[in-house]
């Protein structure tokens, strides 16, 4: 009888316990056999919060109280903790940079949360460290790694609907931001507040997927980026935000793209719009579990002649799909992986600078730690 091959597991230690982290760790203590996955498996050996009470709080709340989870209440000792192989980041934005940095000196993968960082400059020395150290780094987009993710890129790109030409997605909640504390991580610029780092990832990926991953636009970085941002009076971080980004070397297609915090979320979702039809992301479009491709009954008709919806199931929420992605990734021997790499990571961040030039919205001094 043939010996039966053991899964890698990899071993993570958690950086926070805010929202984030609940939802990535309750997914990765889901049978990963759920998912049709045998090859890799997880398990949380510590984390990391403000004090050890916390994190056990937490180990109790989220991970049935194992007692074979690490509870620390600083993070250095989750870095320090040699049964720890990866670690995931999940606090705020501004913070990124020197979590990642100081994981990555102790010797740990890093899975760090988006966005990435502050700016360009401090995700550009993450990467650089990383490779330095030959560790595994990645931006935390989980939705790159989900079924309906991979399904909507096959469809996308086996060429039936054409070139992209425009895409349209936003992403926005009511956040009820005259009701927050001034310190609360919408509020705070101290925090990286606003809209566009904390909504605006989601989508900016699916113009990254949609236009920039297209075989048609031979891997050309955008040829430009026009932003407009509205302010909060209340601590002047972006209420709402739009941006438009236009590739033109190869392809002739646009993404426009908005978030706000201020309403509810626009119901179109993400569309990729074409000559020969459309493809119809279903909300919310950082997790949708149904798109919907059109087909016109003749180029630039608008006259749709089929319609075809595809639904996705799976146990949990959806973050183990990039834990996965993680996992293979360090087995593998592998720096970044190749769905959602540096390139990606790094230009996504400087739209977001540009953004932010264009809008005048500046980080407090001091926040950003490289320039």
């Amino acid at each position: 009888m043939a010996a039966t091959t053991q899964p890698f597991v990899l071993r993570w230690g958690v950086i926070s316990t805010g929202r984030i982290s609940m939802e990535f760790v309750k997914d990765l203590l889901i049978d990963p056999k759920t998912r049709g996955t045998e090859d890799v498996a997880h398990v949380v050996a510590a984390v990391g919060s403000r004090s050890a009470e916390k994190a056990l709080e937490f180990i109790a709340k989220y991970a049935a109280g194992d007692p074979s989870i690490h509870a620390y209440g600083t993070y250095d000792e989750v870095y320090a903790d040699k049964d720890v192989d990866a670690i995931y980041i999940g606090t705020p934005h501004t913070l990124h940079y020197e979590n990642a940095r100081d994981a990555l000196n102790a010797g740990k993968h890093v899975l760090c949360e988006k966005a990435t960082t502050s700016n360009a400059a401090e995700t550009k020395a993450l990467i650089k460290l990383a490779k330095e150290k030959g560790l595994f780094f990645m931006e935390a987009l989980w939705t790159r790694f989900h079924p309906l993710t991979l399904e909507v890129k096959k469809v996308a790109e086996e060429g039936g609907l054409g070139d992209p030409v425009v895409l349209h997605a936003d992403l926005s909640h009511d956040f009820q931001i005259e009701q927050l504390p001034v310190t609360h991580r919408m509020l705070d610029p101290h925090l990286g507040g606003g809209a566009l780092l904390d909504l605006g990832p989601y989508p900016m990926f699916w113009a990254v997927l949609a236009l920039y991953e297209h075989p048609s636009n031979k891997g050309a970085r955008p040829t430009s980026v026009s932003a407009s941002i509205v302010k909060t009076p209340i601590t002047g971080v972006d209420s709402s935000t739009s941006w438009i980004v236009t590739f033109s070397e190869h392809l002739r297609a646009q993404a426009i793209l908005s978030c706000s915090m201020t309403i509810p979320t626009a119901a179109f979702g993400a569309t990729i719009r074409y000559r020969n039809g459309n493809i119809i992301i279903g909300t919310p479009i950082f997790k949708p579990r149904t798109f919907t491709v059109q087909y016109f009954d003749k180029p630039g008709s608008g006259v749709i002649a089929r319609e075809d919806t595809r639904a996705f199931h799976y146990v949990g929420g959806g973050w183990h799909y990039e834990a996965d992605e993680v996992a293979r990734c360090v087995r593998d021997g592998k720096l970044e992986s190749e769905l959602w790499g540096y390139e990606k990571t790094i230009m996504v961040m400087e739209i977001f600078d540009e953004v932010r030039r264009q809008g005048g919205y500046k980080l407090p001094t001091g926040v950003e730690k490289v320039h």
